[in-house]
């Protein structure tokens, strides 16, 4: 399928890196959003790109955005209140529909609610596919490897800090629903997440973390057979995220990447075997370009025929996506000893 690929909320902080990635990849972006102003003043101008201007409460609208399309990736939160409309219009155009939601309720809802019409138009929807979501998904399935089960797994993320954007804060204030975990094999409200330490490799080293399950929950319980699923985050970055004086994240590199740095830990157990598989980077904003553009190209190049709603796990073979994203964007290691363990 050729075409251009639609970008939702272009001119947003994830947006903008999204569309830059797309033309390092020499893809061709068409940028959507609700304020053509802002879309002007996001920069991207010259070689054919094109601003569309679409509202999420008008189906109308969102399919003109999406005319002459080969799929569009959503930026724009809070997903609560736009996957459904533009995974709808996306059916509609037969376009292929990506999101980089953490939202577990927007998720799940997209794996409910347009499964089966998804296959009967034979096209590839895949929420979820950011830092959050498919980065852990990929991992674990990863670390999972050969094994058809295990008994638990545990996804360990360490942020360096946390500067969150306007969009994070919006969607903190919006996303009220109870937090799911996998336990004893069935999606179930998590209450309260315990808290316990983390030994990372260096520099992060011992952390306190706490339970904190978001879209990564959904995607893995859509495809991997696990009775046990925790997913933790080192306390520190939540202080910076629960204070409203933090500032947002402010460019740092030429690519505009700030200086967090981020590793994610995966280990999967079964009996008393376990494997273990982690990536590290930087910039948790900024790596989510790669991995859902790379998604979105792997897709148009034809992963995913039938179609249908996907986990990244389920779709992808994931040790080769995310190799194939190191080592600019990922450092990527698992127990066959791909990659440098420090970085």
């Amino acid at each position: 399928m050729s075409g251009a690929i639609a970008v939702f909320g272009a001119s947003g902080h994830t947006g903008r890196f999204v569309v830059a990635e797309l033309l390092r990849r020499g893809l061709k972006p068409l940028l959507v959003g609700r304020d053509e102003a802002k879309l002007i003043a996001a920069g991207f101008h010259g070689g054919g790109i094109e601003n569309r201007v679409a509202t999420f409460d008008d189906p109308a609208s969102l399919e003109r955005a999406l005319a002459g399309a080969a799929a569009v990736i959503n930026c724009a939160g809070p997903f609560l209140d736009t996957a459904e409309p533009l995974v709808t219009a996306a059916l509609r155009a037969r376009v292929y529909y990506l999101d980089v939601t953490a939202e577990q309720a927007s998720a799940l809802s997209t794996f409910e609610r347009f499964d089966a019409p998804a296959r009967e138009r034979g096209i590839v929807v895949l929420p979820a596919m950011g830092f959050y979501g498919g980065l852990g998904d990929l991992l674990a399935t990863a670390a999972l490897g050969d094994w058809t089960s295990a008994e638990e797994i545990c996804l360990a993320t360490a942020l360096s800090s946390w500067r969150p954007t306007e969009g994070t804060r919006r969607t903190g204030e919006r996303n009220t629903a109870p937090r799911l975990a996998l336990i004893d094999g069935q999606l179930r409200p998590l209450g309260t997440g315990r808290t316990r330490s983390w030994s990372f490799p260096e520099p992060f080293g011992e952390q306190d973390v706490v339970e904190l399950p978001l879209s990564e929950t959904i995607a893995i319980a859509r495809h991997l057979r696990v009775v046990d699923l925790h997913t933790y985050i080192n306390v520190a970055p939540l202080r910076d995220l629960d204070d409203p004086a933090t500032p947002p994240p402010t460019a740092a590199d030429e690519r505009g990447r700030s200086e967090q740095t981020f590793l994610v830990d995966a280990t999967v157990r079964s009996g008393t075997a376990t494997r273990r598989a982690r990536v590290r980077g930087r910039d948790i904003y900024a790596v989510t370009a790669p991995l859902v553009v790379e998604a979105a190209q792997r897709i148009l190049d034809g992963v995913g025929a039938g179609g249908g709603v996907f986990a990244a796990g389920e779709l992808f073979d994931a040790p080769n996506f995310l190799r194939a994203l190191g080592p600019e964007h990922l450092i990527f290691v698992d127990d066959a000893g791909y990659g440098p363990l420090q970085v």
